[in-house]
């Protein structure tokens, strides 16, 4: 077949359309208007990513008497110890600035009487974000971002230890887009579906993380050698049952405690040396994990006795993020004023902006890879970013990256394109749908997803071992995905989507080696229920306060495992 090429050549690429994405290019645009900023979304920017059905809160922001120092103490204190400081200070002294503009661009943002922006807890202000997505698509076309819907990035260009751009295709044509860029700015986001869902059958996609975000950004790194940090630090949510819908809209909003079906307030007395209610993130997960495991479940959030305003307030707030959440109440005849709501345990996660796992990173955001900087979910070292974090580092990579092209003196140069690389490439992208029909015994991409996801449940810490996992079950997770690279040169595609569903699994699988080896690396329990191991099961900050990182060998695909030290300044 042959296939149609596009090569574009830009300054600034940016791959993934999303929160941090956009973000990165209005800032980028705005600082060095001179600059061709180009943006590759494998959906539609419009409603692409975390933030495609909205938000009804800013998840991070500094209310009155906060500031970046107490922020960063905060999220230190949530992450149990253990977070790149420089990183989250940077990022929260630049959530104002980011808020501001945002609400310049249209966002509505809730305010008291005399407007002083509603608090939702300690670090939340309250928006109608329905419209968020849209608001921030806009705002990037706007300001002059070439956007490029409907591409699916498949790997990074690169000579030698410099990203030169990326290439994919496109999901309406087949063409193949080479971008060469002068800086490539990574904010793919995180990446879900590496584990066998909780909701399994036509429920499958009823995750609590954008089921499309499927790694690619970190798996292109892996494959460039890019330095990656924190990956064991998975993210386990605790969401309402069956519609998966976040319960900080309850907890915070009309602060309803946990009960378990006994209708105790567990976290209070059972887990009152971990903080109670007021714990760590992990532990508010690891709690009802607990409860359920010793038979005292279910574990419901007590909405019992709210008034019919409060009632109403909740509803609205789901509409502005989950109206999921209020169509289930609505068909099954439940009133959380009357009954409470009961909640479960998603499958892991792997998101830098709730945990901190990705691109080991310096403060602005550049990568261990020349030209290549990494900003939002992607980004790692920085957990606690939600939407204003990654908004955060968009502006940072985005400055820096421009700093890089025109500042100091430089001269703006394009790195040559290696033919040679370019046709591997292409040979590399389409041959899934190029085997089609001629391997004797292929493989879909459904199959060798369901493959991967049972060997991740059963053998890396998933929900069906209760996400706890030990030396003996991890090595057999290595084991097994060692055979999927082979399994992979099976794998077939039928038209485009397909094609885009192959390229999925391929990143999902390098990935999930790397995740399996940093569990494995580990040997201390620091987050539980996000990262429990049963043999090693207390926290060892004696030993193991430090980053645990990892680089994949170009040459022999070998992962090499290595440490960075915790440096201290609050």
């Amino acid at each position: 077949m042959k296939i149609e090429r596009k090569i574009i050549d830009t300054d600034i690429l940016i791959i993934g359309g999303g929160t941090a994405g956009c973000m990165a290019a209005v800032e980028a645009k705005e600082r060095y208007p001179n600059l061709k900023v180009t943006i590759l979304e494998k959906a539609h920017i419009d409603r692409s990513g975390c933030l495609a059905g909205g938000m009804n809160a800013i998840n991070a922001y500094l209310n009155k008497g906060e500031t970046a120092e107490s922020f960063t103490k905060y999220v230190k204190w949530d992450a149990c110890g253990l977070i790149r400081e420089d990183l989250v200070s940077s990022m929260a002294e630049l959530f104002e600035y980011c808020v501001k503009k945002v609400e310049k661009w249209g966002l509505p943002i809730l305010c008291d009487e005399v407007g002083n922006y509603q608090a939702r807890g300690r670090w939340n202000i309250k928006i109608n974000g329905e419209s968020l997505k849209p608001i921030l698509a806009k705002a990037a076309r706007s300001a002059g971002a070439q956007v490029y819907n409907w591409i699916v990035t498949t790997n990074l260009l690169t000579d030698h230890n410099r990203v030169i751009g990326a290439v994919g295709f496109s999901l309406r044509t087949g063409a193949f887009y080479i971008v060469h860029a002068k800086a490539t700015i990574m904010a793919t986001g995180g990446a879900s579906r590496l584990y066998r869902p909780n909701n399994p059958g036509d429920a499958a996609y009823k995750t609590w993380y954008c089921p499309y975000n499927t790694g690619a950004g970190y798996a292109m790194g892996i494959r460039s050698g890019a330095e990656m940090t924190s990956f064991e630090m998975r993210y386990v949510a605790l969401r309402t049952k069956d519609t998966i819908a976040p319960t900080g809209t309850i907890a915070l909003g009309v602060n309803a405690p946990q009960i378990n079906a006994k209708g105790e307030k567990f976290m209070k007395t059972r887990y009152a040396e971990m903080g109670g209610d007021h714990s760590p993130t992990p532990y508010r997960t690891y709690g009802p994990m607990q409860e359920m495991k010793e038979g005292r479940g279910p574990i419901y959030l007590d909405t019992r006795g709210l008034s019919e305003k409060q009632v109403y307030d909740l509803k609205a707030a789901y509409l502005d993020m989950y109206p999921s959440m209020v169509l289930y109440w609505t068909a099954n005849n439940i009133n959380p004023a009357k009954e409470p709501i009961e909640v479960q345990v998603t499958e892991p996660y792997i998101v830098g902006g709730h945990c901190q796992s990705g691109y080991w990173v310096d403060t602005n955001r550049k990568t261990t890879l020349d030209g290549l900087y990494a900003a939002g979910d992607v980004s790692g070292g920085a957990p606690y970013k939600f939407v204003s974090g990654c908004w955060s580092e968009g502006v940072i990579a985005a400055r820096a990256a421009g700093e890089a092209i025109v500042g100091a003196g430089s001269k703006p140069t394009l790195h040559p394109l290696s033919e040679e690389q370019m046709a591997i490439e292409e040979e590399r992208t389409y041959k899934p749908l190029l085997m089609m029909g001629k391997i004797r015994y292929p493989f879909s991409p459904a199959e060798l997803e369901a493959r991967l996801q049972k060997i991740m449940d059963q053998y890396a810490g998933g929900a069906s071992t209760g996400y706890e996992m030990n030396e003996e079950l991890l090595t057999l997770a290595r084991e097994r995905l060692s055979h999927l690279p082979d399994a992979l040169s099976q794998l077939v595609a039928s038209d485009w989507h397909q094609l885009m569903k192959a390229h999925e699994v391929i990143d999902r699988v390098d990935l999930a080696q790397v995740l399996v080896e940093h569990l494995i690396y580990r040997k201390e329990t620091r987050w539980p229920s996000y990262q429990t191991r049963v043999d090693y099961p207390k926290r060892n900050d004696a030993t193991w306060l430090l980053f645990v990182n990892s680089r994949r060998d170009r040459g022999s695909d070998k992962i090499n495992m290595f440490t960075r030290p915790y440096k201290q300044s609050v």
